[in-house]
């Protein structure tokens, strides 16, 4: 299985005032294509560094990433903003939904930034809001919805332009656990059935080991990699 994304001699470094603070030391990882993996650690270690590296909302100080085998730290802005769009979904904790859309507006908007016909955009964001069971509250706005409806809308988004890559950043963490359990087998779900590759930030080991891949970050550093059912 062909990598999807690798990432060689990164480096993210931070300048405070007249101090260098890097958030991540010379990572060397590989992603392959369908791969569920789970990025894990303690608050400050980097993981969240990673995944915006990863997700083109950032750039590294030095380093390569590899998407597709293409170099995105030799994209311009544009370049990165249409692959963000193209190849990758996001599912935020904090959902980031617009507050004066509906969810089905939510879900159509990733498809109208893609120039996507809105009659064709309706229609996918229909079928998709049906996939994750909210067939009936489409079109509720974001503060009519439970937190685990709208992170269901969270994820529908994130589907709703077929990407290759979907970055889940702590997607239980405002969630009560039966909610959560729910968000993460449909995550699961999608893994097995749609192929995806789909990269978890996380630092709950419980959520973790629905991953077929663990990757411990401390202090900007990969502390080691577990592949499930390996110690």
């Amino acid at each position: 299985m062909k990598n999807i994304i690798d990432l060689k001699g990164v480096w993210k470094v931070y300048r405070m005032g007249e101090v260098d603070v890097p958030a991540l030391r010379g990572i060397d990882l590989e992603i392959k294509k369908g791969e569920f993996l789970a990025i894990i650690g303690p608050s400050g270690s980097g993981k969240s560094t990673m995944m915006n590296l990863v997700g083109c909302l950032d750039s590294p100080t030095r380093g390569k990433i590899l998407l597709d085998g293409r170099d995105i730290t030799e994209f311009s802005e544009s370049e990165l903003a249409q692959t963000r769009g193209q190849k990758i979904g996001f599912v935020f904790q904090q959902f980031n939904l617009i507050p004066t859309l509906t969810a089905l507006e939510n879900v159509m908007l990733p498809l109208a930034f893609q120039n996507v016909d809105d009659a064709k955009a309706r229609k996918k964001a229909i079928e998709i809001l049906n996939l994750v069971g909210l067939k009936e509250r489409m079109k509720h706005l974001p503060n009519q919805l439970s937190g685990g409806e709208r992170q269901r809308v969270s994820i529908a988004r994130a589907l709703s332009v077929d990407p290759e890559v979907i970055l889940a950043d702590e997607p239980t963490g405002n969630l009560d656990s039966r909610t959560g359990e729910f968000i993460i087998e449909f995550l699961g779900k999608i893994h097995r059935e749609e192929k995806k590759t789909i990269i978890m930030v996380t630092h709950d080991m419980n959520l973790a080991k629905h991953a077929e891949k663990m990757v411990r970050i401390k202090d900007g550093q990969i502390e080691k990699i577990e592949r499930r059912g390996s110690s």
